[in-house]
């Protein structure tokens, strides 16, 4: 297999991470969407990251579209998320909020990054910034209200979500990060930074255009 995509992406890491968990063998490859855009364009159109080649063949997109095909092939009992009923919603679901976090994280990024202060849209970037303030609010309750170290006792996709979501932001947002004290969050993300999965695929926020 083939990973595609730079580890400072949350959705390239989140990606890397359960490849190391699982003791899946890939090739990593780490092209910039904007620097090497043309080369990614060569196994997906998108021009996006993460992208997944299988030994098949395949190019596989959106890191939740990977995870669901590593899943499967994941080594019987140590799958990150339970295979169904309301376990794996649960797990899927504080994903899915952390990516869409991750979202805002990266259109905020590239609002700083690719306008002018004239040409950038305040509206957006106050948006931007709410929804993330929102969102991080919502999971250090959640998170607070756990005893166990992960959250739903072993780690999970939900975990590597928000724990990679978390670092992006303390990268490329620090001082929106600052505003708010999230005491939950930062102790979960530090303890899953301690593990061997992440310190493997760990690459400081650089932005190559």
């Amino acid at each position: 297999m083939i990973l595609i995509g730079q580890y400072d992406s949350p959705f390239v890491r989140r990606v890397a991470v359960a490849l190391q968990i699982y003791g899946l063998r890939y090739e990593h490859r780490p092209w910039s969407v904007w620097a090497d855009a043309d080369k990614v364009a060569t196994v997906s159109p998108l021009r996006r990251v993460p992208v997944l080649v299988t030994d098949d063949g395949d190019a596989l997109v959106e890191s939740f579209a990977i995870l669901d095909a590593l899943d499967d092939i994941a080594p019987e009992g140590r799958t990150l998320v339970p295979r169904s009923g309301k376990a794996r919603r649960d797990v899927l679901r504080v994903a899915a909020l952390a990516m869409g976090l991750g979202d805002k994280a990266v259109s905020l990024l590239y609002e700083h990054v690719l306008r002018t202060d004239v040409a950038r849209s305040e509206v957006w970037v106050t948006r931007c910034r709410r929804q993330i303030h929102d969102v991080l609010d919502h999971l250090e309750r959640e998170r607070a209200a756990i005893a166990f170290d992960y959250w739903f006792g072993a780690l999970t996709h939900a975990d590597i979500a928000v724990a990679c979501v978390y670092r992006i932001l303390t990268e490329a947002h620090p001082t929106l990060i600052a505003e708010v004290e999230r005491p939950a969050l930062r102790a979960m993300w530090e303890r899953c930074e301690r593990l061997d999965a992440f310190k493997a695929v760990v690459q400081p926020l650089h932005v190559q255009l």
